[in-house]
């Protein structure tokens, strides 16, 4: 008897806590427009060019900040040149999933997710080039700005690569077979679902939960199969 009591007290413990979780639970941010974001991605890029561009000027004695040494300079540069390529690739990346392109032009498709990356190689390729061929710069300092260089490049370069892609074709799919249905994801989930009480939310402490649109915005690109399998649904990218 005490033993059945102890069940319905545990039982009961877990309807609290999901009781709980659903009152955290938060709505998602408006999708908003790509525009602007793609705007913002331009102009953080072009910025990072002009910074890459003081790099090289510094390298080549062309520029000097009088109260810094060179290499500190041109490590400077390279960071804040960093900083702006990867704002940048977040603005495209959110804006791709906003707004994404056609998978019909496969080349396309793939240059316009691959935005950030190609603009982490034009970022730093160059000056890490320039910095290994050039006579006039001392060898440690031509060592450790190439060195810089290349990390920045894959720093970037990872930051900047889209590893959950959406097509237009993928987004449609989704709205016109989900319409204006809620759907749920957690803080650091990697899919939408369609139940809050799905069981790979049990962990959850915070749930937000809008459209399948808002979910994709939010890097949700895919339904959980265990939901997409519970309510029948086909034809809606699912997890790998």
């Amino acid at each position: 008897m005490a033993e059945r009591k102890k069940k319905t007290y545990v039982a009961a413990s877990e309807e609290t806590k999901q009781a709980a979780k659903k009152i955290e639970a938060k709505q998602a941010k408006p999708v908003g427009d790509a525009k602007p974001k793609r705007i913002g991605a331009v102009i953080c890029w072009a910025i990072a060019f002009v910074l890459e561009i003081c790099a090289l000027m510094v390298l080549l004695g062309k520029f000097d900040l009088k109260f810094m040494p060179q290499l500190y300079q041109l490590i400077l540069f390279l960071v804040l040149d960093l900083v702006f390529v990867i704002i940048g690739s977040q603005l495209w990346k959110q804006a791709n999933h906003i707004d994404p392109a056609s998978e019909e032009n496969q080349l396309k498709f793939w240059l316009w997710n691959n935005m950030g990356v190609i603009v982490a190689a034009v970022a730093f390729v160059p000056f890490a080039i320039l910095a290994l061929t050039d006579k006039n710069t001392d060898k440690k300092t031509k060592t450790i700005a190439t060195v810089a260089a290349v990390i920045c490049l894959l720093i970037g370069g990872v930051a900047s690569y889209d590893f959950n892609p959406v097509s237009s074709e993928q987004k449609a799919a989704a709205m016109d077979v989900l319409g204006s249905e809620t759907v749920y994801w957690s803080t650091f989930g990697k899919v939408y679902h369609t139940h809050d009480d799905c069981s790979h939310l049990n962990q959850s402490e915070q749930l937000t939960y809008g459209t399948v649109s808002e979910a994709i915005a939010a890097n949700r690109v895919r339904l959980c199969k265990t939901c997409a399998n519970r309510d029948g649904i086909s034809g809606v990218a699912t997890e790998n």
